[in-house]
């Protein structure tokens, strides 16, 4: 394919928001359907590539629909994107949540043309992360997400919001300090910025400028906050409480999924040395991930916090799978990244849902919401369901995948954090039927009857998850089959 269709589908959410930042006199509905539009072409191109995607073993490594063009040749910068296997599933639930969230939008009044301008820039920088193959590119998408996240939580949030916000924007610019010292004393190094090159090379054919151990750190810290890792997980409850409903949905969906993919594709991929000898001490931390995360999710009282607080012991299966670097346990890595997504964002939109149609998010004050909300504790047991990994959902596998592989893993100590990991999926299922128990069953209280149930508009999209949640935990190959030809070059550089 010669047509320019990766940067055609990052492009249109960008035409989006100019177009509802600068035509005047636009009705709220027009904003709505012109957001609407312009993230349903990227949708639908972005399942055009992935239908087109080539799966067969030869294409291991390589990148699909590449597209490069000279940017900066003084510091032999390109504008240079692409997809391989690990990208392909993340660009795709990009495009998938980036048109959910605007119908998860659709009763946002407060100055929506605003709202919508920054969720579409929004999803145009995460979009970019994710095709991006040269670090400098890479570095403007991944600070481009800053500014539409600030304003769209501290405006539209609820809360603390403001304070959620500015510290969120603070994590991110630390984290974002970092990325960049790590790419400058990459590019010291090797003279390149092109990911793929550098991978192909390997780090050690380049003379020692500065040692590989330092930068791989510098990556892994600025990515550490993002997905986050303990103990830089500070800010996701805040964010994700005081954060809109769309905005917790995207961020849970995939900002979060942006550190776990530049583990991979960075840390692991060009330092793979350093990856093999600090891989112990990471597996630690993605023990305590899971196990923390998941009991401090078991005290929550707000719905919004309890839901982010499982993100973050979600979060530690993926770092878990990432450093026991063999070749099934980062297939769960990347596929359980893409559940999470899945699942925790139709966690969040029905969780929002229950607090618009109730205006009660205390989890206390809430009970027997199931005979006045019926169909939204059918659509929130099914999400539970799959956050605690029920065979046939997305979660099972996922999960399944990451615990086999990091069981299998040379690493030191690797079995033993695994087994410890495990009870996560028991906390798991814990807080979730704890949650459903204390919001939907018991005696339903006289306050909330009259309460309206899920509409036709909340239940398109709600379908549409649970089709994708089943879709993959029972046909879990139509991804796998994908992820494959990502990961399996991966494995021969780090020898797993």
């Amino acid at each position: 394919m010669n047509f320019n269709y990766i940067s055609l589908i990052i492009a249109l959410p960008a035409l989006g928001a100019i177009l509802i930042a600068i035509l005047p006199k636009l009705q709220a509905k027009s904003i709505k359907y012109i957001a609407a539009i312009f993230t349903f072409i990227p949708l639908v191109l972005s399942i055009f590539l992935f239908i087109n995607f080539d799966r067969s073993s030869a294409m291991a490594g390589v990148m699909q629909f590449e597209e490069k063009i000279s940017w900066i040749p003084l510091i032999n910068a390109n504008y240079h994107v692409g997809l391989d296997g690990l990208s392909m599933l993340l660009f795709l639930l990009m495009s998938i949540l980036g048109f959910l969230v605007v119908l998860i939008s659709w009763k946002i009044d407060l100055r929506p043309r605003e709202y919508f301008a920054w969720l579409l820039v929004l999803e145009m920088s995460i979009l970019g992360v994710f095709a991006s193959l040269d670090f400098l590119l890479f570095f403007i998408f991944w600070e481009i997400e800053v500014v539409p996240m600030f304003f769209l939580i501290s405006i539209w949030g609820s809360g603390r919001k403001e304070y959620s916000a500015i510290k969120y924007v603070l994590y991110t610019l630390f984290g974002s300090a970092m990325i960049l010292a790590g790419i400058l004393c990459l590019y010291f190094t090797t003279g390149s910025l092109s990911m793929v090159d550098i991978t192909r090379s390997g780090i050690g054919s380049f003379l020692p400028v500065i040692p590989a151990a330092l930068m791989f750190f510098l990556f892994l810290g600025g990515f550490a906050i993002k997905l986050p890792v303990f103990p830089f997980h500070t800010w996701l409850p805040d964010a994700h409480t005081d954060a809109p409903t769309a905005v917790s949905v995207v961020l849970a969906g995939t900002l979060l999924k942006m550190g776990g993919y530049g583990m991979i594709r960075v840390c692991v991929s060009i330092f793979p040395d350093a990856a093999r000898q600090f891989a112990p001490i990471l597996l630690g931390l993605a023990m305590v991930n899971v196990i923390y995360g998941a009991a401090v999710t078991l005290k929550q009282t707000d719905i919004k916090r309890l839901i982010a607080y499982s993100s973050i012991s979600h979060m530690g299966f993926v770092l878990l799978g990432i450093f026991s670097l063999t070749q099934v346990s980062l297939t769960g890595a990347t596929l359980q990244m893409f559940s999470h997504g899945l699942i925790t964002g139709l966690l969040f939109a029905t969780a929002g849902i229950v607090m618009h149609n109730t205006h009660e998010r205390d989890i206390n004050k809430l009970g027997g919401l199931a005979r006045q909300l019926p169909i939204i504790t059918v659509i929130f047991t099914i999400a539970g369901l799959g956050a605690m990994g029920v065979p046939s959902t997305s979660g099972f596998i996922a999960e399944f995948m990451t615990f086999l592989g990091s069981f299998q893993s040379a690493v030191p100590v690797a079995r033993i954090f695994t087994v410890i990991s495990i009870l996560g999926i028991l906390l798991g299922a814990g807080y979730i039927l704890w949650l459903l128990q204390r919001v939907f069953y018991g005696a339903p209280l006289d306050k909330y009857n009259g309460t309206k149930d899920a509409d036709r508009l909340e239940r398109v999209y709600s379908a549409v998850f649970i089709v994708l949640i089943f879709l993959v935990g029972v046909y879990p190959s139509i991804l796998t089959n994908v992820i494959k030809t990502g990961i399996s070059p991966i494995v021969r550089l780090i020898g797993g």
